[in-house]
């Protein structure tokens, strides 16, 4: 071990401050280099990275036409100032218009996903003259002031002052349904009736926007019923309301497809974008923009800007993954990976292991719940907290070289959408393995 590595532990835990931590508490893993699905570590350990991080590098860690195009365009122009056009940032809003619904022709650059969500909340509000927006419990929208007043997990509580104008509501989540529904079409037609009377009694004259996840991911990767979010787009259409779709997480291959969104056949107004973008390599984030709010601002100034919007190196790198994306059947492949390797290899799980309560998901996008009693649905671990149970499935995760991202109760399934079939089936053995440590705990 070189004299370096354990020099950036102490530097680290000197001056590095992170983000969601109690930080005298932290024991950082050393990350040497990654390639493709795997990581290792300072001491050379390998780990496939069934986490993509935060889930962004869908295209596997250091491809090599991405890391040239950020090579060539850092020797041509690293950097320039919004207000001027460049090449990189003219293809890739190109590139992302291609890939939205038609008349989403539009891109406004941010530097993430956050980002993203504060501007598109602005535009609406600005665009409708009204405060309000509305969002769903169990989601995740970002860490910035309104993004995280959107949010509708624990991480809001802290910054929640009340005073943010955002309203929950509750999304179609069937496994813990709220409406005591028995099956999707009860599960959807009673949250878009909760959704209506919500939007009627804050007053649809006050509501500028409504903020969901196409499919919410770090909440627990749900995937809305059939017919839930055209009856949010008939919702909006009635109200004058502003259909935003976050697309942070599910979108750029995530769900099996370009957008999560073109599994629903639905349009919205605004779209949030980030991670999968760039894959991660250089921060990106955006909003994709219809041309009705794009037409408010036609001869109106956008009281908004970024100093770094649409940045050159992160452009290039948006333009060469979106590329390599299209050239190598990315986005197919995680589709059929999760028709062919996730959806079957989890089922077969669930079926073996009493803890796993339920799995669910698309593409390489899954999650895996896990209980301690399957008849009550009790977790394994609190909803806002973990527990022993967790730390144990997650440690023989790590033992069994595989680095999972894992949520209150749940294990994400959540890897590169090119990683290979082989590395696929050996990451859920070492699940299978780990979930055998998650049995001890679990009754029935």
């Amino acid at each position: 071990m070189s004299d370096s590595k354990p020099r950036a532990y102490e530097l680290d835990r000197k001056h590095v401050f992170h983000s969601w931590s109690a930080q005298a508490t932290l024991d950082p893993m050393v990350v040497e280099r990654a390639e493709g699905a795997a990581i290792w570590d300072n001491q050379g350990n390998r780990y496939l990275d069934f986490s993509s991080q935060l889930v962004f590098t869908n295209i596997g860690h250091q491809h090599p036409r991405v890391v040239a195009a950020i090579q060539e365009q850092a020797a041509k122009l690293c950097t320039v100032a919004p207000q001027h056009a460049n090449d990189a940032r003219s293809e890739a809003a190109r590139l992302v218009a291609e890939i939205a619904p038609a008349g989403l022709e539009h891109v406004f650059f941010t530097n993430g996903g956050a980002e993203a969500v504060e501007h598109a909340v602005r535009m609406a509000r600005l665009h409708t003259g009204r405060i309000k927006v509305l969002s769903a419990y169990r989601s995740y929208h970002g860490g910035t002031n309104t993004a995280v007043n959107l949010t509708g997990d624990p991480r809001r509580w802290p910054s929640d002052y009340g005073s943010a104008g955002t309203v929950k509501f509750f999304g179609p989540f069937l496994y813990r349904s709220e409406f005591d529904a028995t099956t999707e079409a009860e599960e959807c037609t009673r949250a878009l009736r909760h959704l209506r009377r919500t939007v009627e009694l804050e007053g649809p004259s006050t509501v500028a926007a409504i903020v969901i996840e196409t499919i919410p991911g770090t909440a627990g990767i749900m995937p809305p019923p059939p017919g839930y979010l055209a009856g949010v787009r008939e919702i909006c259409d009635e109200f004058g309301v502003v259909m935003v779709l976050d697309e942070v997480m599910a979108g750029f291959g995530r769900a099996g497809s370009w957008l999560a969104l073109d599994h629903y056949g639905v349009t919205p107004d605004l779209v949030t974008f980030a991670k999968g973008v760039t894959s991660g390599y250089v921060p990106l984030g955006g909003v994709i923009i219809s041309d009705a709010i794009y037409e408010t601002f036609a001869q109106r100034v956008y009281p908004g800007g970024l100093t770094y919007s649409g940045h050159p190196l992160a452009c290039a790198a948006a333009v060469a993954t979106i590329g390599a994306m299209r050239d190598e059947g990315i986005v197919e492949n995680a589709a059929r990976l999760g028709d062919e390797v996730f959806g079957p290899g989890l089922r077969e799980l669930q079926d073996k292991h009493p803890c796993v309560g339920e799995v669910r998901g698309v593409g390489a996008f899954w999650a895996v719940e896990l209980v301690a009693d399957r008849a009550t649905k009790e977790p394994l671990a609190p909803y806002g907290g973990s527990s022993p149970a967790m730390a144990e499935v997650i440690a023989a995760c790590k033992k069994g070289g595989m680095l999972p991202f894992a949520n209150f109760n749940r294990i994400h399934v959540v890897p590169p959408c090119n990683i290979s079939d082989d590395e696929a089936r050996e990451g859920l053995s070492v699940l299978d393995a780990a979930l055998s440590v998650g049995d001890a705990h679990a009754r029935g």
